[in-house]
């Protein structure tokens, strides 16, 4: 089974993916992560994002893995530990521009469908229904506002989580810098020639501004009598 989850960044794919991975039974395959460990390796050698060539050549000698901790997912990129590097603003903004180049996209795809070939997998990203996976069982684009989307991102900055306290609040003008980050990145994502960001003809959309972390799972699983069984039966 393959459950293929689409979406802006900030919607909440990785968390929702990740949930579904453990109450269903397949594996979590954050595609985002794969990515943002190529800008990450780029920035630590001194590669320009934007020099598409040598940013191609990161990605063909890069080994990443995914490891497992009491914190959650572990991510090493060629022996690094960069889980935490890999979410800084830094890597943030280096992560458009390196994942928009074509050699990379072809390598990391070649990856993300090996994973699929041998397991039952929950994939997030931004062309897993279109491009990877495009027979995927369920296929969903996940998104919200902008503002919502910056909300979450903040607090998650802050050590706060919106799932377990949907009060939590975060720094305005830090979330105010997000929200502009956001913005940016879904233009830039939008209209790259690679790969755009956009929803899979058969895919589902669900705006989740306004919907619980819990109430976005309940709709995704209810898609496919499989995937709900799975989750019933866990």
């Amino acid at each position: 089974m393959i459950v293929a989850i689409d979406g802006p960044s900030g919607s909440g794919k990785s968390s929702i993916a990740r949930a579904i991975a453990e109450s269903c039974d397949l594996t979590f395959l954050d595609t985002g992560a794969m990515y943002r460990s190529v800008a990450a390796e780029c920035l630590r050698a001194g590669v320009d994002p934007e020099d598409a060539e040598a940013v191609a050549e990161v990605a063909r000698a890069i080994d990443i893995r995914f490891g497992a901790s009491e914190a959650g997912q572990t991510v090493h990129a060629n022996g690094r530990d960069v889980t935490r590097e890999i979410r800084t603003p830094e890597v943030e903004l280096a992560v458009s521009p390196v994942s928009a180049t074509p050699a990379v996209r072809e390598v990391m795809v070649a990856l993300q469908r090996k994973v699929g070939e041998s397991a039952d997998v929950v994939a997030e990203g931004r062309d897993i229904g279109t491009v990877v996976y495009p027979a995927a069982d369920v296929k969903v684009f996940l998104t919200a506002s902008p503002e919502a989307r910056a909300r979450r991102r903040a607090v998650q900055r802050s050590g706060g989580n919106l799932a377990e306290n949907p009060e939590a609040m975060a720094d305005a003008d830090e979330q105010a810098k997000i929200l502009a980050d956001l913005k940016r990145r879904d233009d830039y994502d939008s209209s790259r020639e690679a790969s755009p960001l956009r929803p899979a003809d058969d895919a589902v959309t669900i705006d989740s501004s306004d919907l619980t972390f819990e109430q976005v799972i309940d709709k995704i699983c209810s898609l496919n009598a499989d995937l709900a069984a799975r989750r019933k039966d866990a």
